[in-house]
């Protein structure tokens, strides 16, 4: 499931691995009457272009020869189109070095829908296959193992019991037509969405510029107006305080109160709840003494207080008001027949209904007429029942109210309101302090005024709905989304925040803690991701590994937050794509060998391919920063979005001649260039040179010895002055950043208060070891030794591990050798053994060697063998856990006597 840019496409998809076995040998036009049959069912799929980009494209596809899987692809696509979710991208590749197995993706609105229309799409396809073949074995690969177990799956496919599941699921979990027109419209304008809920809670925007919608309720929705709005005797208060015209009433809260208040205001009444919504409730045109009766009893089921009023005769209209403007107006008629003549009310209810702009709920531009006892009464009074054949051309109406959702239907009147009307609606909708109001207005015509024709306003709803202006039964639909989100975000407003993204093999977290406490000295409130947690201006607000998809959302929600930077790491890309549309910073930092046979990418050239998506998704006029010293990470300028921006280590005159070429010409660049005072980090932009500050001055680079943060520095100021920072912003916070525990957990945190010094480091591939390898050799103690704790995860490839034993190999001088405890499949010691292969085959001595699965004993392990002027080395996973350990330990428990001699340093470092 791919909720965001993904290895496939930009937008959300849905892919599925699929294996055809034997039928493989059978293209659509070797399956008898399979593709005719198949159209037969779902005709629309002849509107399917597909790679002839034109209608019938699909079709001449299936008659001239397609798998299954292709055809898969587009069914799923129709299904969710006939159910009310329009999708139409969708492709189907072939897996590299598995003969008839497809990755088929397809496009989706809402996830759940989408992952049915699968599930339905393949049992269509198998229901369709020809008798003969549907034995076959691997046949059923085609419905994947976890939907099978999920889905309680009948023996024989039905289409339309199929259908009307996935209706059931759209209607469940869709947004409704109001939510849904206001997230069309702001993404229409590029506006991020993101859905909050279940329900329709919906962001607008990123960070401390985001709006919430939910229905027509938003962000600028006061709260007391609503309160007043939800109560219909304080909103008449209100209004006729105003001089507004609106009906006499009063509340009541027992029949025979309704009933003298009804003699007392004067025949016709209406009784509704005084907190009702949608009509529920609602009761009007009451004559006599036993219909208020009726009516009480009937807003009774909805609230404890009832509302007695006087009736407005005329028409009803609603009158849709945002920001103060009158935007859409419609008349809403409530269900009904017209008669013929000849057949009965409850004949023309069903052809009424068969209109096909008729469905359940909101699904559709109108609802479909349901009979129930209110239906019943309403019949009753006007001497009809459902057996009634009424006569050519009479109108039987069927509801006492207007409401969309009982079955009635929308005319649009927005031109012709009458300019007092509009007035008096505004007023109405300012009054009660609403930005979106739904003003019911009953009077006998529109177009001219309430105070000639009389009438008023009977009710005013917050949260109206939108559906009868977007999709009137008659008349100009309006989009009345447009004004709302003109209110949410008024002209030259924002409605994101910067987003920086960097991914890469190794330094990820560093680099992105020292950008994030760059872009503080800037000025900025940054949200952080990172493989320690998600931090909001500089507070962890949730622990752990952060570097997904899911938390780059939990940051970009945060309404506090005015920059995000975000660690990308691999897996998320691979599991769910990325957690935001576009940023304006994206970063590559290298490309290593790590995670390699995991999830299909096999080689260094697929891993490239994943992490290159962080620039591909650059917006025009952002900054992809790549590393000019690693080939694969070069390579990706030639798709990279935005203005393309290096870091090298290659200053002064061993820079290349592209980069000198690029920094020649203008573009943006970060070197590391030799002085006389030592090395210094320098910015070239436009052509012009800015220092920063040496390489040594640095604290997190140990006084320039650790020589991968100088990269990771050189690398932040790259991407911080691409989004904005100064160069004295640069200056000043890498000043001021250490490797301390605190600033950058896991990375080269030196522990300097035992006897004997310890590293730790979350150093966790060859390339990782190799940047620790060579700080080591710089700090490495004159005369002592220095002990590793080495372990590696168990879903690495053999020859990683054995690669990381003869690299430790050649960095220590006594090996621990430990296991993570998620040995992700491999059997306990097995990756131990392997490190100490790859050890012994460097020349490592067997007797230096100990094996200690578990890490917290492994680190209490290399500690009690270490001495006075040692240096213990620890590389782990469980980072917070073992630096409190490293604190915590009692050095006077260290072994007076070492249970091993080891040989001379100089001896074997030679």
């Amino acid at each position: 499931m791919y909720r965001g840019p993904n290895l496939y496409g930009y937008q959300p998809m849905i892919r599925f691995q699929l294996d055809l076995g034997i039928l493989e040998e059978y293209p659509t036009d070797r399956l008898g009457d399979f593709s005719a049959r198949l159209l037969d069912l779902l005709p629309s799929l002849y509107e399917h272009g597909c790679s002839y980009r034109e209608p019938g494209g699909f079709a001449r596809r299936l008659r001239e020869g397609t798998w299954l899987g292709h055809v898969t692809e587009h069914v799923a696509l129709e299904l969710q189109t006939l159910v009310g979710t329009r999708v139409t991208y969708g492709k189907t590749r072939s897996v590299r070095g598995r003969p008839g197995v497809y990755n088929v993706l397809y496009t989706y609105r809402e996830e759940r829908v989408g992952q049915l229309a699968g599930h339905v799409a393949l049992r269509l396809v198998q229901s369709l296959l020809p008798e003969e073949l549907r034995g076959l074995e691997g046949h059923e690969r085609l419905i994947p193992r976890e939907w099978r177990e999920r889905l309680d799956i009948p023996e024989a496919f039905d289409l339309e019991a199929e259908l009307a599941q996935l209706r059931r699921l759209t209607r469940r979990h869709t947004l409704g037509p109001t939510t849904a027109s206001l997230v069309e419209e702001a993404e229409r304008r590029g506006i991020p969405t993101l859905r909050l809920d279940d329900d329709s809670l919906v962001q607008l925007g990123y960070g401390r510029h985001q709006q919430r919608v939910r229905a027509s309720i938003t962000s600028k929705t006061s709260y007391l107006a609503v309160e007043a709005a939800g109560d219909k005797s304080l909103t008449r208060k209100l209004l006729d305080g105003a001089g507004i015209p609106v009906p006499q009433g009063v509340v009541v809260r027992s029949p025979e109160e309704a009933l003298r208040e009804a003699e007392r205001l004067g025949y016709p009444v209406v009784t509704k709840p005084l907190d009702g919504n949608h009509g529920r409730g609602v009761t009007v045109d009451l004559r006599s003494p036993e219909q208020v009766e009726r009516g009480f009893r009937a807003a009774r089921e909805h609230g404890r207080e009832v509302i007695v009023e006087r009736f407005f005769v005329g028409r009803d209209y609603r009158v849709l008001v945002v920001g103060g403007r009158v935007v859409a107006v419609a008349e809403r008629v409530p269900a009904h027949v017209v008669g013929d003549g000849r057949r009965t009310i409850a004949e023309l209810v069903e052809e009424v209904n068969c209109d096909p702009r008729r469905g359940e709920g909101h699904e559709q531009v109108m609802t479909r007429i349901v009979i129930d006892d209110a239906v019943h009464e309403v019949l009753g009074r006007s001497g009809h029942t459902l057996q009634s054949v009424p006569a050519a051309g009479e109108v039987v109406f069927l509801r006492a109210t207007a409401n969309l959702s009982t079955g009635g239907t929308a005319i649009d009147r927005t031109s012709v309101i009458h300019p007092d009307n509009a007035l008096v609606a505004r007023r109405a909708a300012q009054v009660i302090g609403l930005d979106v109001a739904g003003i019911d207005f009953v009077l006998p015509d529109i177009t001219r005024s309430v105070h000639e024709t009389g009438g008023g306003i009977v009710e005013i709803n917050a949260s109206p709905g939108f559906r009868m202006h977007l999709q009137p039964s008659e008349g100009q639909p309006r989009n009345v989304a447009a004004p709302v989100i003109d209110t949410l975000f008024p002209r030259g407003t924002p409605c994101r925040i910067p987003i920086i993204a960097v991914t890469g093999t190794n330094g990820k977290s560093t680099t992105v803690r020292m950008v994030a406490h760059i872009m503080r000295h800037a000025g900025y409130r940054v949200g952080l991701t990172t493989s320690t947690g998600i931090y909001i201006d500089g507070e962890r607000i949730v622990a752990g590994d952060t570097t997904g998809p899911r938390s780059a959302r939990t940051v970009l929600s945060d309404p506090c937050v005015d920059l995000a930077v975000l660690e990308t790491a691999r897996g998320g890309i691979l599991r769910e794509g990325l957690g935001f549309d576009r940023c304006d910073v994206g970063a590559v930092l290298n490309v290593q060998e790590d995670h390699l046979g995991l999830k299909g990418i096999e080689t260094l050239e697929d891993l490239a391919h994943v992490k290159s998506l962080v620039v591909e998704v650059v917006r025009d006029g952002g900054c992809s920063v790549l590393n000019a010293d690693d080939p694969l990470t070069f390579k990706m300028r030639e798709r990279a979005g935005g203005r393309v921006a290096y870091f090298s280590m290659q200053g002064g005159e061993t820079c290349p001649e592209a980069l000198r070429a690029h920094i020649v010409s203008g573009g943006l660049a970060v070197l590391c260039e030799p002085t006389v005072l030592g090395e210094e980090i320098v910015v070239y932009d436009g052509g012009q040179r800015y220092p920063v500050l040496r390489a040594r001055d640095i604290p997190a680079t140990l006084g320039g010895m650790a020589r991968v943060n100088i990269l990771n520095a050189m690398a932040a100021s790259a991407i911080a002055y691409a989004a904005g920072a100064p160069v004295s912003a640069l200056r000043a916070a890498l000043a001021g950043f250490t490797a301390s525990f605190e600033q950058s957990p896991g990375r080269m945190n030196l522990y300097e208060g035992h006897p004997f010094r310890v590293l730790l480091d979350y150093a966790h591939n060859p390339s990782g070891l190799e940047h620790l390898s060579d700080l080591v050799r710089r700090i490495r103690p004159p005369r002592g030794r220095v002990i590793g704790v080495v372990g590696v995860a168990g879903d690495r490839r053999d020859k990683d591990i054995l690669q990381m034993g003869a690299l430790a190999a050649q960095a220590f001088d006594e090996l621990i050798l430990r296991e993570d405890d998620e040995r992700r499949g491999r059997p306990p010691g097995e990756g131990a053994r392997l490190l100490a292969e790859g050890a012994r085959s460097a020349g490592f001595p067997e007797e230096h060697m100990h094996t200690v699965l578990e890490e917290s004993r492994a680190v209490d392990t290399a500690m009690r063998l270490a001495r006075p002027g040692d240096l213990v080395v620890v590389m782990v996973t469980e980072v917070e856990a073992i630096w409190q350990q490293i604190r915590d330990f009692d050095a006077s428990h260290t072994l007076a006597e070492p249970p091993l001699e080891t040989a001379p340093a100089e001896a074997r470092h030679a």
